[in-house]
């Protein structure tokens, strides 16, 4: 069985894990399929808006396609989620990514 494929059965196992969610995000990615990965990102920051780690990958993803508008304003919204997380590591990596861009 392909990694996506058990993924995605944690997935119906419990819907409710941001973190198998993300996973399977990072998966697509890694295979280029980046409207997947977008897709997959997507549900995960409407259904968990708070899941810091997801802003960095999805704005990567954006970027990657070419979509610069859209990977600015998830950095943007991934910093503010970051600050109030107080999760330093993460506002680092994606304000460096922002002045980058």
């Amino acid at each position: 069985m392909a990694r996506i494929d058990k993924l995605r059965d944690f997935l119906a196992a419990d819907p409710g894990d941001s973190f198998t969610r993300y996973a399977i995000g990072l998966e697509y990615g890694k295979d280029e399929n980046f409207p997947k990965a977008i897709r997959a990102l997507e549900e995960l920051r409407e259904l968990d808006p708070d899941y810091v780690p997801l802003y960095y990958i999805l704005a990567g993803y954006y970027r990657e396609m070419g979509d610069i508008a859209n990977a600015e304003t998830i950095y943007r919204e991934g910093i503010t989620k970051a600050e109030a997380a107080n999760d330093l590591h993460a506002l680092s990596e994606l304000q460096s990514a922002l002045d980058e861009l």
